[in-house]
């Protein structure tokens, strides 16, 4: 294999996770709300299925003061800042992995699965939603939301329409969007066929307004399009990308809205 598509590779999966730990409130919030919906005893083994930062880990492991979290995520350095965050407070009760959520390690171990801002990165569902029914025991549950329906709809066509232009189009030959946004029915559907009984899913629209535009700018560079901005190798053509869609932006009504979907996935495994 080349050297350059392993260094790609890995490049894909880091993520700038100072950053993010400090941008991703909005993330955060609706993440709040998924774990809200978790019934637990408080002595569970539970997956935390891309725990980025650690920020809602740590809300997980308050709730289960006699049970233990496994908390996975892809990036090396997420789980850098993960551990920084959490480690000391809660010691062997928390198990931080570098993992892939298509190659799960894991088989009926677990209670319960849950994720929040994760699976939309992941492009096979299929496979994912197998592997995850996998880890669970009989009768344990996944809770989750990702990005789904027409999430962030407007940021992605202006993305695409600029990578079209001739001051970009030779950066972004061939290239993919890096997210898959199902809509609730087709996702209800892989989880049955992935063996998962008691399926509930449902979209729900999430409308996120930031503060000004460098807030937007920072934002969007860090949280929602790395995987762009990471084929086109000059720092000042990267700003000036993303200096259009910051312009772009302060034109809308509201100025700097993102207009979110979440998509809440629930199911019992059999």
């Amino acid at each position: 294999m080349a050297k350059n598509s392993v260094s790609n590779r890995s490049a894909e999966r880091e993520w700038n996770s100072e950053a993010y730990h400090r941008l991703s409130s909005p993330q955060v919030s609706w993440g709040k709300k998924v774990l809200s919906r978790l019934k637990l005893k408080g002595n569970e083994r539970v997956l935390d299925a891309g725990c980025g930062t650690g920020l809602l880990t740590a809300e997980l492991l308050e709730a289960l003061p006699r049970g233990r979290v496994v908390a996975i995520d892809l990036s090396q350095n997420m789980l850098s800042t993960a551990r920084a965050h959490l480690a000391q407070e809660f010691g062997s009760r928390l198990h931080l992995l570098a993992c892939d959520l298509l190659r799960l390690p894991f088989r009926r171990v677990f209670h319960a699965v849950v994720s929040t801002a994760a699976f939309h990165w992941v492009l096979d569902h299929d496979q994912l939603f197998r592997n995850l029914h996998d880890v669970l025991l009989p009768g344990g549950c996944l809770e989750a939301q990702c990005g789904g329906g027409p999430n962030i709809a407007r940021l992605r066509d202006r993305a695409n329409a600029l990578a079209t232009t001739s001051a970009f189009a030779n950066y972004f030959a061939g290239f993919r969007e890096p997210w898959l946004f199902e809509d609730a029915e087709d996702a209800a559907q892989r989880l049955r066929n992935a063996g998962f009984v008691d399926v509930e899913t449902s979209l729900e629209a999430a409308p996120t307004v930031l503060d000004d535009a460098a807030h937007y700018n920072e934002f969007v560079r860090n949280i929602v399009l790395r995987r762009h901005l990471e084929n086109i190798p000059e720092p000042a053509e990267r700003d000036q990308f993303m200096a259009i869609l910051t312009q772009q932006a302060a034109r809308d009504d509201p100025p700097f809205l993102l207009d979110y979907w979440r998509l809440n996935l629930r199911g019992r495994a059999a």
